[in-house]
C-alpha cells in the first residue's frame, strides 16, 4: 500500500461509498459513535472521515474534526456538513494519517473507522493517533484483523492479500501486528456484523508522552 494508491481506490469509491460501503460497515460505524456519545461533551478528532457519513451521529454538543486523505471524498462530507447543518463540525481537512498537522494532545478523543489497514504505515499511524489524544484521553478504533487460525477465512484473507493494491486495503492485517511496540491500552473489543468480520476497540491513552511534537 502507498499514498497513491489510496487515493486512487478512494477517488474511484467517492460516488458509491454511502450507498455501497456505508451499508456494509454501518455496525462498526455506530457502535463506534455511540461509545463516543455516552461520555459527554469532548473535541473529537476522526480521523479517515470520507464523506461524512458518521458525521451526524456525533452529540451535537461535541467538536468535531474530521481529516481524510481524498479531496473527492472530503467535497462530499463537506457538502453533508452544509446540507444537515452540523455546525458542531469544527472543520474537515485534507491530511496525511501518518502525519497529522495537530499539536501533541489536540484531542480528547481520537476515532479511526476502517482506516488502519488502508494506510501505508499502520503503526506509524497508530502512534500518530496516540500523539494527538490527551494523556487518558480514548481511542476509538474499528478494523478488520486478519484471523490467526488456520480455516477458510485465514485462507481467503491471504488469498487476497497481494490484491492490496486494487483493493485498497490489507485483507491479511492483523491486531497484533498493529499493536506491536505501541502502549496504547485496549479496554475493551467487540466484533460487529456483517459477520463479526470487523472489531470495535476501544482503547486508552497511558499518561506518558510518545508523540514526535509535530506542530500544530
Amino acid at each position: 500500500m502507498d499514498t497513491e494508491s489510496i487515493r486512487n481506490a478512494y477517488r474511484r469509491y467517492a460516488r458509491i461509498y454511502d450507498d455501497v460501503f456505508g451499508r456494509i460497515l454501518a455496525s462498526g460505524r455506530h457502535a463506534a459513535v455511540a461509545r463516543i456519545n455516552r461520555q459527554g461533551g469532548r473535541r473529537v478528532l476522526e480521523v479517515g472521515v470520507g464523506t461524512g457519513i458518521s458525521l451526524s451521529d456525533y452529540r451535537r454538543d461535541l467538536d468535531i474534526v474530521g481529516i481524510d486523505l481524498s479531496l473527492e471524498m472530503l467535497t462530499v462530507a463537506r457538502n453533508r456538513v452544509q446540507r444537515e447543518g452540523l455546525t458542531n463540525v469544527e472543520g474537515l481537512l485534507e491530511m496525511d494519517a501518518g502525519r497529522l498537522a495537530f499539536a501533541d494532545a489536540s484531542f480528547d478523543v481520537v476515532a479511526a473507522m476502517y482506516v488502519l489497514t488502508v494506510v501505508p504505515d499502520p503503526q506509524g499511524t497508530l502512534a500518530e493517533l496516540e500523539r494527538v489524544c490527551r494523556p487518558g484521553g480514548e481511542i476509538v478504533i474499528v478494523n478488520h484483523f486478519a484471523e490467526d487460525k488456520p480455516g477458510l477465512r485465514r485462507t481467503v484473507e491471504r488469498g487476497l492479500a497481494p490484491f492490496s493494491r486494487k483493493l485498497g486495503w490489507r485483507p491479511d492485517f492483523t491486531l497484533d501486528a498493529l499493536l506491536s511496540g505501541s502502549r496504547i491500552e485496549v479496554e475493551a473489543m467487540d466484533t460487529v456484523p456483517p459477520f463479526g468480520l470487523f472489531s470495535v476497540l476501544q482503547c486508552r491513552r497511558g499518561a506518558a508522552a510518545s508523540g514526535s511534537g509535530n506542530p500544530a
